[in-house]
């Protein structure tokens, strides 16, 4: 049992290799449902990936539009080595290419959409030998005006990117104010040290300062009887004392 399995999938994967059963891996991806301002540009995304790879040569790219109320299903854009706009219908000079085939993308851009627009957006890709596979579809809706999600988003983007630039503004303002506060407090420093008086660290005050005198006496030597006689000093607190005595012993003398 074991041996039939074994058996059944090598001729499986034999059969793969060889081409003659081959996996369709197109896979096709678009943004779904979109909104858009009447009188605008849209840019309906759709972007592919293949299997096989990629022949510039063979690659198509087709997209058609189905309107909401009833209608046949027209060709919006066709894509084969080159662009092939409609030349007729609601969309001629209306869609232009905005892919790159080497890069998967398929998109196409509406210009100046109409509420004749709403409807559903097809887009399908064939890179033989993938030619099977999914097709992508776009619902687009028009309206008047942007919904409030959209106008939501916008101002806090907005809202955002000032209050960045506020900040940002804040933060130079204020390191330029500390800038020249330190200016200022050093501008200060250097004019009040001059001015300050530099004190003598040996110097005293004048009221704690102590006056020292020098007495000198002086001896005297009478050579009659040799006898050796003490002279005043000169101690100015002893001569004014016998300045005041003198002057007393004259007032007794005028008296």
């Amino acid at each position: 049992m074991c041996v039939k399995r074994f058996v059944f999938l090598a001729v499986l994967s034999g059969l793969t290799a060889s081409g003659v059963l081959r996996v369709s891996g197109m896979r096709v991806y678009t943004s779904g449902d979109m909104e858009a301002v009447n009188g605008t540009d849209v840019r309906l995304k759709c972007t592919f990936q293949t299997s096989s790879p990629i022949n510039p040569s063979a690659i198509t790219v087709s997209w058609s539009f189905r309107p909401l109320s009833p209608g046949r299903e027209e060709s919006v854009f066709y894509y084969h080595v080159k662009q092939y706009p409609p030349l007729e219908g609601r969309f001629r000079k209306r869609a232009i290419w905005a892919g790159d085939i080497m890069g998967r993308d398929a998109s196409i851009i509406v210009r100046e959409v109409k509420f004749t627009y709403n409807g559903t957006f097809s887009c399908q890709v064939k890179n033989p030998p993938d030619v099977h596979g999914n097709t992508g579809e776009v619902r687009l809706r028009v309206v008047t005006t942007a919904s409030f999600s959209e106008l939501l988003l916008l101002a806090l983007a907005i809202g955002g990117v000032i209050a960045i630039v506020v900040i940002i503004l804040i933060i130079i303002l204020s390191c330029r104010r500390c800038r020249r506060k330190r200016q200022r407090q050093r501008q200060e420093v250097n004019e009040e040290a001059p001015c300050k008086e530099r004190k003598d660290p040996t110097a005293c005050h004048p009221a704690m300062a102590v006056h020292l005198y020098v007495s000198q006496t002086s001896v005297e030597i009478d050579s009659s009887d040799g006898m050796i006689s003490t002279a005043s000093s000169n101690d100015p607190s002893s001569s004014e004392e016998e300045e005041r005595s003198t002057d007393e012993d004259g007032g007794d003398d005028s008296d």
